[in-house]
């Protein structure tokens, strides 16, 4: 368990080693406008802090590109294609980018998805795979970037920055959902214990420069009342707090994004 203290304590460390923790905020399944996405978007500008969205492609709206395109701070990131589980009910795991189909099949429809983020979001979104559940099958990955993916962000500490050749993966390291129990908040102290220890981990990396991101995940669909107020309790301190940096996920995979040219429809080698 842990406190607002902690953080703070976490914070003055980095402080005083001369280097800065980097957090980065990413919420997931947004399809259309509503009243928690207003909510969302009245955080992130209440203390003007960097959001990038996982946009479901086969679900998105007009309405929402129209919302965005008056927040054009806000990154889209691309998540899965429909959010469909296509594991089989005997494994537990739910799973749309696994191997219960054809791989062509599979990045066919991400091919497809980014042409339909391409057209409704433009220069917003970026050529970054969040997968649904934050499950992706291991023989999908090297394949992501012969279909012009350069980032990969799903959950939990990375075995590396590249796990292939041209894609750089920046993962989340705090759900702020306990899925396995209430489905609600996961509670402050416990939030905040990942943050820190998440924080702690990247400041011994070594060398320093390979410390890992530290992400928030939220998902507004699904927040209660106590993990809004965290969300934004979180956001107010985290901002005042020397040696603390929220980074926008445009910057963090800045080196790995590229031009929409790039990506293909169905036409991968592997």
């Amino acid at each position: 368990m842990a406190s607002w203290q902690a953080l703070a304590d976490e914070a003055r460390l980095w402080a005083d080693s001369g280097r800065t923790g980097v957090v980065w905020w990413r919420d997931d399944d947004a399809v259309d406008v509503g009243p928690a996405l207003e909510r969302l978007l009245a955080i992130r500008q209440e203390w003007a802090v960097s959001l990038s969205l996982a946009v479901v492609p086969a679900q998105a709206t007009a309405a929402l590109a129209a919302r965005l395109s008056a927040a054009p701070d806000v990154d889209v990131l691309q998540h899965g294609y429909a959010h469909v589980n296509h594991a089989l009910a005997s494994e537990n795991r739910k799973m749309e980018l696994g191997l219960h189909r054809p791989a062509m099949m599979v990045l066919g429809e991400l091919g497809t998805g980014w042409l339909a983020l391409e057209r409704l979001f433009g220069a917003q979104a970026l050529a970054v795979m969040v997968p649904p559940w934050n499950r992706i099958a291991p023989t999908l990955v090297p394949m992501l970037p012969e279909i012009g993916f350069k980032g990969l962000s799903t959950y939990g500490r990375r075995r590396r920055p590249r796990p292939v050749q041209g894609l750089l993966e920046i993962n989340t390291h705090v759900d702020l959902i306990d899925w396995k129990g209430s489905r609600g908040f996961v509670g402050e102290s416990a939030a905040l214990a990942l943050l820190v220890s998440a924080l702690t981990r990247a400041r011994a990396a070594s060398p320093p420069a390979s410390a890992e991101p530290v992400g928030v995940l939220s998902h507004h669909l699904a927040m209660d009342g106590e993990g809004w107020d965290f969300l934004r309790s979180l956001w107010q301190r985290a901002t005042m707090l020397p040696g603390l940096r929220i980074s926008p996920a445009r910057a963090l995979f800045t080196t790995e994004t590229v031009s929409t040219s790039s990506f293909v429809t169905g036409e991968a080698s592997g």
